[in-house]
């Protein structure tokens, strides 16, 4: 699930549910409407924040704030980490089943299969669903007899080992790409970056250069080139990629298959999504 959300410039004294109280219907629970309150405000906080931020932001009392995140990380929908608070993977887990995008997959399949049809090789739409987490929703097959094979969908990819991955770790901090992944990865190939400390540098790079390869990585053979996609407050929410034969594709020069790939971002942003 991918939420976009207008930034608002908000006055946390008069929008304080305390001051609201008088609003509240007599059926709602007034705690569960600050929990939701709360969880609003960490989806503006990718990197998380504290207790007493959160209860600034809001307008709620500190301690009822950190009573209600505490309870929250409890239950896996938010994680508390070193004195902050962020999204939990329970609430990657619910986005997947509520699905707000259901309607717009089909919109993003369309524009997906024509960009593939224009680069001749296979392309791949993912929105981002959590801090550390991706939905792939829209794939198609290049023209190709040799192409890069299908069915990605709904299926889980590694981070360090997909171009798509690496766009969203480049996107944290240093600090919390130590806190997802352990030091030593999981190796697919004798090109797989096994080295915690060596992916650390190349997202560094892909920090620079705003994009993203895969280079026999996952598969040998492989190569794939991944852009984010943002919104208008440069957010990511998705990652747009091209994958074919490695050989195919850097014999094509690999940037122009980058640019093509970023003005394509930037139509999907506008003329699909309406961001």
């Amino acid at each position: 699930m991918v939420s976009i959300q207008q930034q608002q410039v908000r006055d946390p004294a008069s929008r304080s549910p305390e001051n609201d109280e008088q609003q509240v219907p007599e059926l709602m629970n007034r705690s569960v409407l600050r929990a939701m309150t709360l969880l609003k405000e960490l989806g503006r906080h990718p990197g998380g924040a504290t207790a007493a931020e959160l209860a600034a932001a809001t307008g709620l009392a500190r301690p009822t704030a950190f009573r209600l995140l505490l309870s929250m990380a409890h239950t896996g929908v938010l994680v508390k980490t070193e004195g902050r608070f962020s999204l939990g993977l329970e609430v990657a887990r619910l986005g997947r089943i509520a699905d707000p995008y259901r309607d717009l997959q089909p919109h993003v399949q369309v524009f997906i299969d024509r960009l593939s049809a224009e680069l001749s090789e296979a392309t791949a739409y993912s929105i981002v669903t959590g801090p550390a987490s991706l939905d792939l929703i829209a794939e198609a097959a290049g023209s190709y007899m040799l192409s890069t094979a299908m069915g990605y969908v709904g299926r889980d990819v590694p981070m360090h080992a997909s171009a798509t991955g690496k766009v969203l770790l480049a996107d944290l901090s240093d600090e919390q790409v130590v806190t997802l992944l352990p030091e030593q990865l999981q190796s697919f190939t004798p090109f797989t970056i096994t080295a915690r400390d060596l992916l650390l540098r190349e997202l560094a790079d892909v920090r620079v250069k705003d994009y993203a390869t895969l280079d026999n990585e996952l598969e040998e053979g492989l190569f794939a080139v991944a852009v984010p996609v943002r919104d208008e407050t440069g957010q990511l929410i998705g990652v747009l990629s091209v994958s074919g034969l490695d050989q195919r594709m850097k014999a094509a020069n690999v940037h122009t298959f980058i640019e093509k790939l970023r003005t394509a971002a930037d139509q999907l942003r506008t003329n699909v999504l309406g961001i």
